[in-house]
């Protein structure tokens, strides 16, 4: 009988708890049926944003880590080609940290080329106050570290930015050995 009772709990735990998941999520089936309901009706709106994006990759307060070293070849790569970093780095307001937080920015990096400094980037920006707290926008795509102004296409978004689509003009602001401040301005079209 002492064998019994703990497995007719687990039974009885791995049943009803999938219920009790499978009822909220019905209610929130309904929140999306009715957003997507008054879609039908909607016109797409442009929103612009401007921020830093401050990537500390060493020393107080880092921010970016390497997740997957480059990996060991016999002649070693200037592009650090393989390595992998995560990131969760603040957006402000403007160049300095201490400018106001708007934001995070996190996600990863990976160095995919073998023949120039060049990045696979894959972020959320998250809003964490103002008008679009808890909202999201996603950004996927190549960044030639060495130009001047890149350009990435923002390919969804969360909260406000449901269905988002656009894209996001990036310059290097500054750049050292520990720290890379760059500026962002995004032109966001959702519903």
């Amino acid at each position: 009988m002492e064998k019994v009772v703990p497995k007719l709990f687990f039974i009885a735990l791995f049943t009803f708890i999938p219920l009790l998941g499978h009822c909220s999520s019905i209610e929130e089936n309904r929140e999306f049926d009715q957003w997507f309901q008054k879609l039908d009706n909607s016109k797409p709106k442009l929103t612009r944003f401007h921020f830093y994006f401050h990537d500390i990759v060493s020393g107080y307060g880092q921010t970016s880590f390497v997740v997957v070293p480059p990996p060991k070849i016999i002649r070693p790569s200037t592009t650090l080609f393989g390595q992998v970093n995560m990131f969760d780095n603040p957006q402000t307001k403007g160049p300095e940290l201490t400018s106001g937080l708007v934001g995070r920015v996190q996600g990863l990096y990976s160095f995919a080329s073998q023949e120039e400094l060049c990045l696979l980037m894959a972020m959320t920006i998250v809003f964490t106050s103002g008008k679009h707290n808890g909202s999201s926008v996603t950004i996927l795509g190549r960044n030639a570290v060495f130009q001047s102004r890149r350009e990435f296409p923002i390919v969804g978004g969360t909260g406000d930015f449901r269905l988002a689509r656009g894209f996001a003009s990036v310059s290097s602001y500054f750049i050292n050995a520990t720290l890379g401040i760059l500026e962002y301005n995004l032109m966001v079209i959702h519903y």
